[in-house]
């Protein structure tokens, strides 16, 4: 096992992907492709999409609690603008997220 990637207070980005075949996938749909703060690291498990597979030896995965503003996922969302959506998310879904900041870097 790792130290975590990432720490509360980070911006990260859900990876967009959308894997074909097989799989058991613990990241929704609705999800891929948005950006939140991390809110908590919940610790170190193993991967759920190996483990439904019977690969018992993985290393474990860094969990994050990570909250999204309900008006950034939801296109059509017209509820309060400060409601907030948390969703547990795996290490290997998330990235940095780029900011202004970040993408004027040379």
């Amino acid at each position: 096992m790792t130290d975590p990637l990432f720490n509360p207070g980070d911006a990260v980005t859900v990876s967009a992907r959308f894997p074909t075949g097989r799989r058991h996938i613990r990241t929704p749909f609705y999800i891929r492709g948005k950006t939140g703060e991390v809110e908590r690291v919940c610790g170190a498990y193993k991967n759920p999409e190996d483990l439904a597979f019977g690969n018992y030896n993985a290393a474990r995965v860094s969990l994050y609690r990570v909250r999204f503003d309900q008006r950034h996922v939801w296109d059509d969302y017209t509820g309060n603008p400060n409601d907030t959506i948390d969703i547990e998310i795996y290490e290997h879904w998330l990235e940095p997220a780029v900011t202004e900041d970040s993408s004027d870097a040379t």
